[in-house]
């Protein structure tokens, strides 16, 4: 279902002429810009400022500097933490700021945008918790009678690199765990989604003029491919935490495993709903057409291949085909709608062409499969329902990253795991049944790092991860906070006598 109310953006957004290094924002040593296009009008609607590669290493310097003078790292835990949660009351006094601004660079409706926005605010504030409740040091007991101490110690200086299509909540994910552990963090923001992480520098910028948070400690820079690989090759980054595609993140591995420098690695999912036939479809209809296509697909989370048995293929496919059809989608800043336009042209085609490869490889697409009629602006794709898809075709292997849902026929159970398994990735995936204990026994034999039995639950205070190619490591929770910590074991002699 698409709305055809079209109306401009009802927010007006400054260029931002400088960089933002070590607290400051400051003069850029290179004069290239990025235009920040709106996904719905398709015009540009500001100029962010590049960064250079002599700008990331000027950012590096400064988190080095004030790493080994202790600035920061020095602080008690709580002290540290006590600066995120002012972090958190600023984002949330931000959010009428913010808001618009997600709707701009994702293409997320204004319904979706308001409360991920205000969402990232707990994300800070759960770090923080987590960070109190962290115990920095404990004694044990050795074999020769004497003890050691076992000391979580921060990693030292950080560089943090977000995607586009979620640039706050990655920065709660990536920076607000880092700055808990005591570390320095140079963040890397994504050239298609600038503007919000720079709402993120302006209040880093308060909190520096105001001394509490030291000179040097935090760096945001937008950069091109390019001036953002010389981040991850600088010899004084100790730990990349990444969040993107796994093209990416198996390049930042290697260049990383050049000098043997820690990785953390969320990538990309491709990612299984499997409805046994006992499956409630009331139930089903209740959570996995949203986490299907949430953000229009732009999740790495999402559940987009449906795993359907024979005997119940064509009842569940034409209810799906109807809850898709009905999710509404149209002008972005109208609340009633749940779809917006793809984040850009270069997405909506990349989109557009797997559907395509989709039905040379054999698939029929039952719903959508191009632009939403009505909606003659805007980088849409309706939300598109594929039969018919083998396990190994494109579009049930690759990410496609827009709301495209793949139907797959099983033959029995242990064909729905295998070909739930039958992938690179392993991020999230969804069971479907009305015996919550079997459904709990196939969960475990999916190799995914998180996983639903009749929901499509998201908590991101709790470990989140990827099995195989969908990474390395974990945000949220203790789990996420330990990623930047390094353990030192201190020895003492055993008593003398």
């Amino acid at each position: 279902m698409t709305t055809t109310d079209q109306t401009a953006a009802p927010v007006t957004l400054n260029d931002r002429t400088r960089v933002f290094i070590g607290g400051r924002w400051t003069e850029s040593t290179g004069n290239d810009w990025i235009d920040l296009v709106d996904s719905f009008t398709e015009q540009p609607v500001s100029r962010i400022r590049l960064a250079t590669a002599e700008d990331v290493a000027a950012a590096v310097a400064a988190a080095r500097a004030a790493f080994d003078r202790g600035d920061w790292a020095s602080k008690p835990i709580a002290e540290r933490a006590d600066v995120l949660d002012e972090i958190a009351t600023r984002l949330e006094q931000r959010a009428e700021q913010l808001t618009p601004i997600g709707v701009i660079e994702v293409g997320v409706p204004v319904s979706v945008s308001a409360p991920t926005q205000q969402m990232c605010g707990g994300l800070f504030r759960a770090v923080a918790a987590v960070a109190r409740a962290t115990e920095l040091a404990e004694v044990r007991a050795r074999a020769d009678g004497g003890v050691s101490r076992i000391v979580k110690e921060p990693k030292g200086v950080v560089a943090a690199i977000i995607p586009w299509n979620g640039p706050i909540g990655t920065i709660a994910f990536k920076v607000a765990p880092a700055l808990a552990a005591g570390c320095s963090v140079v963040l890397k923001t994504a050239p298609d989604a600038p503007e919000s992480p720079s709402v993120f520098a302006d209040i880093v910028a308060e909190l520096v003029a105001e001394g509490r948070i030291p000179e040097g400690v935090i760096s945001v820079l937008c950069a091109d491919r390019d001036v953002s690989e010389t981040l991850v090759t600088n010899p004084d980054v100790d730990h990349i935490t990444f969040t993107g595609s796994t093209a990416a993140g198996r390049r930042i591995m290697s260049l990383a495993g050049e000098r043997v420098a820690g990785v953390s690695l969320e990538l990309g999912g491709k990612s299984a709903a499997i409805i046994l036939d006992d499956a409630d479809m009331n139930t089903v209809l209740q959570t996995l057409p949203m986490a299907g296509c949430m953000q229009s697909g732009q999740a790495c989370i999402a559940l987009t291949r449906v795993l359907v048995s024979r005997a119940r293929h064509d009842e569940v496919l034409a209810a799906l085909i109807a809850a898709y059809g009905a999710l509404p989608m149209g002008d972005p800043w109208e609340p009633t709608n749940f779809l917006g336009p793809l984040a850009s042209k270069q997405q909506q085609d990349r989109v557009l062409g797997y559907i395509e490869i989709a039905e040379q490889e054999g698939a029929t697409v039952v719903l959508g499969g191009g632009r939403p009629e009505g909606l003659d602006h805007g980088f849409f794709v309706a939300p598109t329902v594929l039969d018919g898809v083998r396990p190994d075709d494109r579009i049930a292997q690759e990410e496609v990253f827009g709301p495209v849902i793949s139907v797959i026929t099983y033959e029995d159970e242990d064909d729905a795991v295998a070909i739930a398994n039958n992938s690179i990735y392993g991020l999230s995936g969804a069971v479907y049944t009305e015996d919550a204990e079997r459904g709990y026994a196939i969960a475990r034999r999916i190799r995914t790092g998180t996983i639903s039995v009749n929901t499509a639950a998201m908590d991101f205070t709790l470990p989140f991860g990827g099995y195989k190619q969908s990474g390395i490591g974990r945000e949220g929770g203790p789990e996420g906070l330990e990623e930047f910590f390094e353990i030192k074991t201190v020895h003492f002699p055993a008593p003398v006598g």
